[in-house]
């Protein structure tokens, strides 16, 4: 029996124009651009979830330039084998020959092997190009990391995947051979399945070409052909459509309600459907400020270091740190009380003919006329005066009396109503 290169390695570019993907790295005046105009590159660091082209990109940068590319791969490379390869390149360069060394996974490898490589990087023993799905600030070492360019590649998007499947199905002689007839709601299942990820696209499709039936001579590839292929059913959702604005309204809502377990059923639909996870995180944000706000400033300061989680990490482990999130924000007690002020507060400044003028205790005397003025005349410094407060007139005479933070009376928002309403007696009645 005959066996073939699997598709996604028949399918890898040789060429720069066939490469898919990467415009702000490879367009015109793009980086990556200008250096393969240079005639050499630096040590670089590609940064990128898989089956977004680190691989691909190195090996036409290898075959672009007069470099002997070693690649290698960090979960098969200790440190003696490197010491070898390193060796090997030092004589190479007594030679007058470049070596450009492809580190697959570096993030895989330990402080003492990624030590091992600095000094032939730093001296220019070999350009280093490492690839790597984890956020390089935590995975690689910080005298490595000053020594290389960290270039970030972005999942391809559908457009893209759709001309990586339509090329595909025109170009390779295997699939020629298949007769194959793929609707479009064929395509769409493998554009959202895929993910972002051009190899699971190949093999996604590869896959269904062998189990599909065959009606008229043609092997047909729908919908239900590639849920079977890849054991995953589609989630009807659209992350541009309906769909989508329907769900991330019902999960804020849910959390807003201080339902945790729906907010949890709407958050695992949206993920489940490939929903970037960092959309989620951001409106997490959102919220804790708009729904949460004073009555829980912890909301604000998890929901903020859930965003820098999802993004070093990643998914499918940041699904936990999303969860950890949501369900702490829809627990807690809740307020709209800053989301409320600062809109009674700009709704007051849009209706002034003119800004009022902010009173001239509070102005600054920068030079000696502002001072001779009146500038910061009658200035009281809270931190003189016993508990670090005495009452003063702060608003221009026209809003003295406006409330624009109303606190509720709940949680920790509780603590600031009663503190404001002592302080400010006369503005804020009890």
């Amino acid at each position: 029996m005959e066996h073939h290169a699997p598709l996604a390695e028949r399918m890898r570019p040789t060429t720069f124009a066939e490469y898919v993907g990467q415009e702000h790295l490879l367009g015109e005046g793009a980086l990556l651009s200008r250096l393969v105009a240079s005639g050499s590159i630096p040590s670089l660091i590609f940064w990128g979830d898989p089956g977004t082209g680190k691989t691909t990109l190195a090996r036409l940068l290898a075959g672009t330039f007069d470099y002997v590319f070693v690649p290698i791969s960090a979960v098969a490379t200790g440190v003696p084998e490197l010491r070898k390869l390193l060796e090997a390149a030092s004589l190479r360069r007594k030679g007058g020959q470049r070596t450009l060394l492809f580190v697959d996974e570096i993030h895989r490898w330990s402080k003492s092997q990624q030590d091992a490589l600095l000094h032939a990087v730093e001296d220019g023993t070999v350009t280093l190009l490492g690839a790597t799905t984890e956020n390089p600030s935590f995975e690689v070492i910080s005298p490595l990391l000053s020594r290389a360019r960290v270039l970030r590649l972005n999942p391809l998007t559908a457009d893209h995947l759709r001309e990586l499947l339509s090329r595909a199905m025109s170009n390779d002689t295997e699939l020629s051979r298949e007769n194959i007839e793929i609707g479009e709601d064929g395509i769409e299942a493998l554009l959202t399945l895929s993910g972002g990820d051009a190899r699971a696209l190949f093999n996604s499709f590869e896959l269904a070409c062998q189990i599909a039936n065959i009606v008229n001579s043609r092997k047909v590839i729908d919908r239900s052909l590639i849920e079977k292929a890849l054991l995953r059913r589609l989630p009807r959702y659209d992350k541009s459509g309906d769909q989508h604005y329907d769900t991330i309204s019902a999960f804020i809502k849910s959390v807003r309600a201080s339902d945790p377990d729906a907010a949890l059923y709407y958050m695992a639909r949206m993920l489940e459907a490939g929903e970037d996870p960092l959309f989620i995180a951001r409106r997490l944000i959102i919220l804790a400020s708009e729904d949460i706000g004073n009555a829980n400033p912890n909301g604000l300061v998890l929901a903020t270091s859930c965003y820098q989680a999802v993004h070093a990490i990643g998914m499918p482990e940041a699904r936990i740190v999303l969860s950890q999130c949501a369900t702490y924000l829809a627990s807690s007690p809740k307020s709209n009380a800053a989301y409320v002020g600062i809109g009674k507060a700009l709704d007051t400044v849009r209706k002034e003919q003119t800004p009022a003028p902010v009173p001239m205790h509070l102005r600054n005397p920068v030079t000696g006329l502002m001072k001779r003025e009146g500038y910061g005349e009658g200035y009281i410094y809270p931190h003189d005066h016993p508990g670090h407060f005495v009452a003063s007139e702060n608003l221009p005479p026209e809003h003295r009396q406006k409330l624009f933070y109303e606190p509720s009376d709940q949680g920790r928002e509780a603590e600031l109503s009663e503190r404001l309403t002592r302080w400010w007696s006369k503005r804020r009645k009890s």
